[in-house]
C-alpha cells in the first residue's frame, strides 16, 4: 500500500459565511488546499442529522444527512431561493457554531427553498425525474424518516417515546390519517435529503 497522509475535519468546522461549515464554497476551497498540500485523504465524522448536544456521534438516522450541511449558496444557485434571501442572514459568531441560531435560520431557509423547489418541479422535467428517482430508490428508509422527522418537529423535538401513544406505538390508522394531512411536511424532509445527496456527491 502506498503511504499517504491527510487531515481529519468535519464539514461543520469549515469556515463559511452562515454560521457553520457546509458543502458550499468553503468545502471546495478546503479540497483545493488538500490537493495543493499533497494530501490524499480527508477523514470526516458521521454526517447524519444530530440530536441533543449536536454531536455527530449522536445521529437520529444512519441513512439521512444533516440539513445544516446543505449550502445556502448552492440552494440559491439552483434557483430555489430568491435574490436577497441570503442577505437577511443573522450575524453569526466567527469563532464557534451557535447551533440554536444556525438551526433556526437554516430551518426557515430550507422551508423557503422547498417552496422554490416545488415551483421548479412543474417546469423542469429533468429535475422532477431526478427527484422521483431519488424518492423511489430510497423509499425503504426515506418514507419512514420523513414521517419521523415531521412528527418530531410537530411534537416540539420530544423523543419518540414521549409522543402521544397512537404515534409512539405506530397505530396504523392514526399514522395513515396523519400522513395524508401532513404530506407537505414530509415532502419537505424528502426534498432536504434529496438536496443533501446532490450536494454531497
Amino acid at each position: 500500500m502506498q503511504r499517504s497522509s491527510g487531515l481529519v475535519l468535519h464539514p461543520t468546522s469549515i469556515p463559511g459565511a452562515f454560521g457553520i461549515g457546509d458543502f458550499g464554497p468553503g468545502a471546495y476551497r478546503f479540497v483545493d488546499f488538500l490537493h495543493a498540500a499533497r494530501q490524499g485523504l480527508w477523514q470526516i465524522l458521521p454526517l447524519g442529522p444530530t440530536s441533543f448536544g449536536d454531536s455527530p456521534y449522536q445521529c437520529l438516522s444512519s441513512m439521512a444527512g444533516n440539513p445544516l450541511l446543505i449550502s445556502p449558496e448552492l440552494l440559491q444557485a439552483q434557483g430555489y431561493l430568491p435574490a436577497g434571501a441570503l442577505a437577511q442572514a443573522p450575524t453569526f459568531p466567527p469563532e464557534r457554531v451557535d447551533y440554536c441560531v444556525v438551526t433556526e435560520w437554516k430551518t426557515a431557509l430550507l422551508k423557503q427553498a422547498h417552496a422554490g423547489f416545488t415551483r421548479l418541479l412543474a417546469q423542469d422535467a429533468a429535475l422532477a425525474a431526478a427527484y422521483a428517482t431519488f424518492c423511489h430508490d430510497n423509499a425503504h428508509w426515506l418514507d419512514d424518516y420523513a414521517s419521523f422527522s415531521a412528527l418530531k418537529q410537530q411534537f416540539g423535538g420530544l423523543p419518540w417515546n414521549e409522543w402521544p401513544a397512537p404515534y409512539r406505538l405506530r397505530d396504523a390508522a392514526t399514522l395513515a390519517d396523519w400522513q395524508q394531512t401532513h404530506a407537505s411536511a414530509q415532502d419537505e424532509v424528502r426534498f432536504i435529503q434529496f438536496e443533501f445527496s446532490r450536494q454531497w456527491q
